[in-house]
């Protein structure tokens, strides 16, 4: 199969990645933090050292800030939901925000009162940062921003957005969850507060493992409680970090996955367009000489995430992402990508998107094969 559905998960993952999960499981597949024995400290220390690395990597201060989670969507939930928040305070946001963030901005909408400032993505970034800046009230607390649409492959003026909120002494939430492993990011270089990001995607770590990183402390309130490992006599949750915020048994096998992954990124060096950046500049302007189709989002650069958002004339996207899938054998996301507000700014919330999304295990002769598949679709329903 032809797998350019890289946005949702990637696929295949580093045999590096598959080996360190085995490993972990074979050899200290004990409870991190429950124990004294050597397996239950080998444990511990695996964690240990994925969160030394991950900080380094991602540039937050204290490892200890680094909070695991089994998603990004939780991480993102405990960001949000954590803040102690009032009636009044307020929210900015953008269009182009995954579920994972409108839906628990909602939620806290409806449970204390916020109101929320949703600013339309565009591609004039001038006026866009403009929108942003007018949106601000003096009960604006948060601004919370995915670093590059899902569906498009736009990446959005993140540091124009973080001066906007600095001057204006506002938190900052990047959902990182497509940008992580391709683009860089450095939390105390940028001013960044709080980072989430999911572990299987351009990470091309394993599934079942999130990570939220905070730059300082900030006093959030925990989104679960229960069994932190010790300090077993208090009723309360522990003040102590990471403790306070990771209940419960932590995923050690993906999290050595994640750090395997992560190691293998931090090989590839900085300033290196990706490849798969390459790929999907073909591929876009592949589809930019066919009739028919229509394209979304921004047109071939550097400065854009291997994402190909397209339709072929009015047909419904899922039923060109089933002719792919069952007669060439290759595999799209079609819909609405979890992102509704993308599509009702596109005015494609009827029809959606097809989107085609690369990694680095892609390769030209599949890109090629795709446009071949796409061509013969337009000329078939041109048949028609």
């Amino acid at each position: 199969m032809i797998y350019f559905d890289q946005a949702a998960s990637s696929f295949p993952k580093p045999n590096e990645v598959i080996e360190a999960m085995v490993k972990t499981m074979n050899e200290c597949g004990a409870n991190p933090g429950r124990g004294s024995h050597k397996l239950a400290r080998q444990a511990n220390e695996t964690i240990d050292s994925a969160r030394n690395l991950i900080a380094k990597w991602i540039g937050c201060r204290d490892p200890k800030h680094i909070l695991f989670f089994s998603n990004a969507t939780t991480a993102l939930n405990q960001a949000i939901k954590g803040l102690k928040w009032a009636e009044g305070d307020h929210v900015i946001t953008t269009s182009l925000e995954h579920n994972s963030v409108r839906r628990p901005l909602e939620f806290i909408k409806q449970h204390y009162g916020i109101h929320i400032s949703y600013v339309k993505g565009q591609s004039d970034q001038e006026s866009f940062i403009k929108k942003f800046e007018s949106s601000i009230t003096d009960r604006t607390r948060l601004i919370v921003i995915t670093h590059a649409s899902n569906v498009t492959g736009e990446v959005l003026p993140l540091d124009a957005l973080i001066q906007v909120a600095k001057r204006n002494n506002i938190m900052i939430l990047l959902d990182a969850s497509q940008t992580i492993g391709h683009i860089e990011i450095n939390m105390e270089q940028h001013n960044i507060d709080m980072v989430a990001f999911p572990g299987h995607k351009g990470a091309l770590g394993p599934q079942g493992i999130g990570v939220l990183a905070i730059r300082q402390k900030i006093d959030l309130t925990p989104l679960h409680h229960g069994g932190t490992g010790f300090l077993s006599h208090m009723i309360e949750q522990p003040d102590t970090w990471p403790e306070r915020y990771e209940s419960g048994t932590l995923n050690t096998p993906g999290i050595a996955g994640l750090s395997a992954a992560i190691s293998l990124l931090k090989q590839n060096g900085k300033g290196i367009v990706p490849r798969e950046t390459m790929l999907i500049n073909k591929l876009l302007r592949g589809l930019q000489d066919m009739n028919g189709v229509t394209l979304y989002g921004p047109p071939p650069s550097n400065n854009r995430l291997p994402i190909a958002a397209f339709n072929i004339k009015n047909i419904p996207s899922q039923e060109i992402a089933m002719i792919l899938d069952s007669h060439y054998n290759i595999a799209v996301r079609a819909g609405l990508h979890c992102s509704p507000l993308t599509h009702d700014t596109m005015q494609t919330m009827e029809q959606g998107i097809i989107r085609a999304s690369l990694s680095r295990y892609n390769t030209e002769e599949e890109v090629i094969t795709f446009l071949r598949a796409i061509e013969e679709i337009v000329i078939a329903y041109e048949e028609f």
